[in-house]
């Protein structure tokens, strides 16, 4: 330890990692622990994690409900970009560290910290993403990552440290956990333990949020999703906050088994690992965007946004969130987003999201121009000098290949 910590504010869960890591930081560096918790929708009470802060003498104790600010800042610009990570990830882990990221940089200057710690290990994604938004918070911050420096690297060792310091464990984590959880309002996922085989299904207990497609109900679910300028304001003609909203898309797509995704990704860090993702609202979410996009956005616009999309999403798969490159492609995105208004009809069933209808006071769509019946506005005949010249270049680069063709000496 080159440095003296005098403060430092650990994202904590309250679960046994964090808690190890609260007393260990303590004993480590004989420093004030400041706590805080994030409200993100993930589903778990939070007063539990205050009596266990208060338990290790901590006096600062953070904890917030952030499920406004993750849908509003965080999930619905991503999704203005309709981001996929490596075609099919929604980025529901990934979206979500930043937000923790940037409260605890605010939280270390109000209570005057000097370093900030999180709990990601060493092999993972996460440890990136976070200190990638401190950094690009606050560059003279110091960051304390324990499972890079301690030697408790086993479950073994962490439940060993937990007795001797009395920190209390559950007795369903005194053995080997069968996988590793992480939720928030946008998504849960599974990794780890028995789902490391890729050749092996994932068994039906880990799914939490989303019902098998094949328990779905026999009937289809019909809403409407309604858009101002390329976010989703209500469903059902009810207009909704983001985070009531995608609540209420998440209970659709649970309920109609919407959402699912079995997926080996490639790691920021270099290595491939499976995750199994629950996204029902998400995915909801993304077909209607795209279905009010096909019906107001220009062709180049909509064509550029889709090229522009892989980066965008890689950019916050890795943690780039902070950084400027991220921040111009999202001016350039909400700046086509100003006319992404109207309804879309979708309909839900067992696994499927289906668009059905779209409509918008900014459509683009002229069906005077795509009618098979006699029109007035589109001339036939202007086809053919568009196509010869769009055919020039093919047919000069015919020609040359001709002109090639040796002679003969005979």
């Amino acid at each position: 330890m080159s440095k003296e910590i005098k403060k430092v504010v650990l994202a904590y869960s309250g679960g046994l990692d964090t808690s190890i890591i609260l007393k260990w930081l303590q004993d480590t560096y004989n420093c004030e622990v400041v706590t805080f918790t994030a409200d993100l929708g993930q589903g778990e009470e939070l007063e539990p994690a205050r009596k266990k802060a208060e338990m290790f003498g901590v006096k600062e104790i953070f904890i917030e409900d952030l499920r406004e600010d993750f849908v509003r800042d965080y999930v619905f610009p991503m999704f203005r970009a309709n981001a996929l990570y490596e075609g099919v990830y929604l980025l529901g882990t990934a979206i979500a560290r930043p937000l923790i990221a940037k409260r605890q940089i605010e939280i270390a200057h109000a209570v005057g910290a000097d370093a900030v710690c999180h709990g990601a290990t060493g092999k993972g994604n996460d440890q990136v993403r976070f200190e990638l938004g401190y950094y690009g918070l606050d560059p003279e911050i110091t960051v304390i990552a324990p499972w890079r420096e301690w030697d408790l690297n086993s479950r073994t060792k962490l439940i060993d440290y937990a007795e001797k310091h009395q920190i209390p464990v559950a007795k369903d984590k005194r053995g080997e956990s069968p996988f590793s959880v992480d939720a928030n309002l946008l998504h849960t996922s599974s990794e780890g333990k028995l789902l490391e085989d890729p050749w092996e299904e994932s068994p039906e207990y880990v799914y939490n949020r989303i019902v098998s497609p094949e328990e779905a109900p026999d009937k289809a679910t019909y809403i409407e999703v309604e858009f101002e300028k390329g976010d989703a304001v209500a469903i059902d003609g009810v207009k909704m906050s983001p985070a009531t909203l995608l609540t209420k898309l998440n209970e659709l797509g649970g309920a109609n088994g919407i959402g699912r995704l079995d997926l080996l990704e490639n790691r920021f860090v270099g290595m491939k690992s499976r995750g199994i993702y629950e996204t029902p609202g998400g995915t909801i979410l993304l077909t209607a965007h795209r279905g009010i996009e096909s019906t107001t956005l220009d062709r180049g616009a909509m064509h550029l946004k889709d090229e522009l999309m892989p980066k965008y999403a890689e950019l916050i798969y890795n943690g780039f969130w902070f950084s400027p490159e991220r921040e111009m492609l999202q001016a350039l995105i909400d700046k086509s987003q100003e006319n992404v208004c109207g309804t879309v009809r979708l309909k839900l069933y067992k696994g499927g999201v289906h668009l059905v209808g779209r409509k918008s006071p900014e459509s683009l769509y002229s069906m005077e121009h795509v009618t098979f019946e006699e029109d007035e506005v589109y001339d036939q005949r202007d086809a053919e000098g568009f196509i010869k010249l769009n055919a020039l270049r093919l047919r000069l680069l015919n020609q040359r290949g001709k002109s090639k063709i040796s002679p003969s000496y005979e």
